[in-house]
């Protein structure tokens, strides 16, 4: 099958490894434009480009999708059978989804029609969802709302958060992308029209999302800390000064405390909530590196009894 690939972030890198090992066609690339990097400014590539430019697959970068004659002349000619989608960053125009004879594919990161949007895997975690899967669907003008036409799922583990999730969805998708495709040349596929009643939303990630409110249930707070990895991640303020909270536990407990009070500090750091108490494991303060919390405590004194701001 000739495809085109449309992709950017190191989450599609996996999709599009699968399909060149499974001997399709990769005819391009499709990825955003290089960007400046780091303090430096370095111009970086996509981890996308980087994979189509060790496979020698031509790359094209255009600033933009819609109205632009120069991408829609490009894979007029080309007359690809298919255009696979994963994480790419932008929405195709309906001109681009009629071009190829079968459709475009979309692989989304959550089991549709849960958690449309573009951060589904942070808000599955944030919600305390237990499981998580890979949709292949069929794309259209609405946001994640074409045809289910195949889905494979995982559990989402106490341990888990938002990178280890990442990285487990990346292999499933590469995984269930040629699967999907390999039905599809079969005619063994089934498309499934979504729910929209079930539907639910998983909007871009803000700063001020990851900003504590102690009045929540330690579950909550730590399940916000595990989905709000490795960026913006979860916060509160001692003193006026930002710390970011990396990694956190519940921990049982029934006092009377003020929700955000201090209730324990020797060599780990445990505040009252809600409900129950968080255990924090790992921490940053500002202008310092991530630490685990003994290494903070050794040169920072936080007591008990004192108060972490949030909202």
């Amino acid at each position: 099958m000739n495809i085109v690939f449309m992709g950017t972030p190191e989450f599609a890198v996996p999709s599009l490894e699968k399909l060149i090992e499974s001997g399709h066609n990769v005819m391009l690339v499709i990825t955003q434009p290089d960007k400046p990097k780091g303090r430096g400014k370095k111009i970086s590539y996509s981890p996308v480009k980087e994979c189509a430019i060790k496979n020698n697959i031509e790359v094209f970068q255009p600033p933009k999708l819609k109205n632009n004659k120069e991408i829609f002349d490009k894979l007029s000619q080309l007359n690809p059978d298919l255009i696979v989608v994963a994480a790419y960053g932008k929405i195709l125009p309906e001109e681009i989804l009629q071009i190829p004879r079968y459709g475009c594919i979309n692989v989304h990161a959550s089991l549709l029609p849960k958690y449309r949007g573009a951060a589904p895997i942070n808000w599955a975690i944030i919600n305390g969802e237990k499981e998580t899967g890979i949709t292949i669907m069929y794309m259209e003008k609405g946001l994640d709302t074409g045809d289910i036409l195949l889905q494979m799922s995982i559990p989402i583990l106490e341990e888990d958060n938002s990178e280890t999730i990442h990285d487990k969805l990346a292999v499933l998708g590469g995984n269930a992308l040629i699967d999907a495709i390999n039905k599809m040349v079969d005619g063994a596929l089934m498309p499934v029209k979504q729910d929209d009643s079930k539907a639910t939303y998983a909007p871009i990630l803000e700063k001020s999302i990851g900003l504590i409110n102690w009045q929540k249930d330690a579950v909550e707070i730590k399940n916000l800390v595990r989905g709000l990895r490795p960026w913006p991640v979860a916060y509160t303020y001692y003193k006026g000064n930002m710390l970011k909270i990396w990694a956190a536990e519940v921990y049982s407990y029934e006092g009377k405390e003020k929700p955000g009070t201090v209730i324990y500090a020797g060599n780990t750091l445990v505040v009252k909530c809600g409900k129950d108490a968080l255990k924090i494991l790992e921490i940053q303060s500002e202008g310092t590196r991530r630490m685990t919390v003994e290494e903070y405590l050794r040169g920072h004194i936080i007591g008990k009894g004192e108060q972490l701001e949030g909202i």
